[in-house]
Parts: structure tokens; C-alpha cells; sequence
């Protein structure tokens, strides 16, 4: 038989994915309205805005919890929206660089204060000082922990196999 989780762990799970959930929303919902973004999207624009240069896909990847295949295509829309560029690294030909344009850059410009706002009234408005230096150490720890694994992008992908067709003896 498998052990449960604790009383208080089991609170605390709930806790932290219902909190999660709602800031999510929040930040989906305002990022929407104000720039036309998704959330994995305005991730793409702030890593690159960050990063003062283009970076891999593999690098963003790494960065940005999402499937490799969806990370392309919001690449692509980005791309045909002209908020970034895309093409072959000059140091390796099997990369892709993303580098954000001047336009993905003023877009990140001019949502950044609404999302500013949405982490400070939902997150950090009920927390103290010393609320905030707790929570910003178990947090760190607990993404940590959860980073020790090797990165999504560098695992091996899974090969599809061959599935016997109706009326085959296989």
C-alpha cells in the first residue's frame, strides 16, 4: 500500500497548486488585454529581453517549462508576428537562434507594468518583509530541487512504435 501524504502536506500541496492556478489566471488574463500574449509567450520575450542577446532554442527551452514541439510553434507565431527572428547558429548547425526584435521589445515595454502590478497585488501584497525572504528561500529550494533534474529539453525523446493494424497477425 502506498502512503498518503500528511494532513499538513496535503494542505500545503493544495495550498500552493490553488495559488498557483489563481496567479496564473491573473497574469494570462491581464497579458491577454494588454499585449495579446499568452503566457509562454511573454516567457519567450522576457528570456530573451533578459538575455541581451538570441539565445537557442534548447537554451529557451531549458528555461521555460513547455514541450519542445509547442516551444517551436510559439517561436513561430512570435516570429509571424514579428516580435523575433529565427535562424541557424553560426556555430552549430543543428541550432536555432531567437533573438527578440526592437517591436517583441517594445511589447514587453509596455505590458511589464500591468504584470508588475498583477505579482504585486496578488503575491507579495500579504506578505511581510519577512514573509517574502522565507518564502523566497523555500521557493528557491523547492525549484531547485526540481531543476537537479536534467533539463526537459535533454531528455531523449521517445520513439514511436509501430502498432499492429486490424486484420495483421502481429
Amino acid at each position: 500500500m502506498v502512503e498518503g501524504l500528511r494532513p499538513e502536506q496535503l494542505r500545503t500541496y493544495f495550498a500552493l497548486m490553488e495559488s498557483v492556478s489563481l496567479l496564473h489566471h491573473a497574469v494570462e488574463q491581464q497579458l491577454q488585454e494588454e499585449g495579446g500574449l499568452r503566457y509562454v509567450q511573454f516567457q519567450l520575450l522576457a528570456r530573451l529581453t533578459d538575455a541581451g542577446g538570441p539565445l537557442t532554442m534548447t537554451e529557451l527551452a531549458d528555461g521555460v517549462v513547455y514541450s519542445r514541439s509547442g516551444l517551436t510553434h510559439q517561436a513561430g507565431l512570435l516570429a509571424k508576428a514579428g516580435l523575433v527572428t529565427r535562424g541557424p547558429s553560426p556555430d552549430d548547425q543543428r541550432a536555432t537562434l531567437v533573438t527578440i526584435t526592437d517591436t517583441g521589445s517594445a511589447l514587453v515595454a509596455r505590458v511589464m507594468p500591468g504584470h508588475v502590478d498583477v505579482a504585486r497585488d496578488l503575491l507579495f501584497a500579504p506578505l511581510s518583509e519577512q514573509d517574502l525572504h522565507a518564502l523566497d528561500d523555500i521557493i528557491g529550494r523547492v525549484r531547485d530541487h526540481m531543476r537537479a533534474r536534467p533539463p526537459r529539453s535533454a531528455a531523449p525523446r521517445k520513439r514511436r512504435t509501430a502498432q499492429p493494424t486490424a486484420g495483421t497477425d502481429e
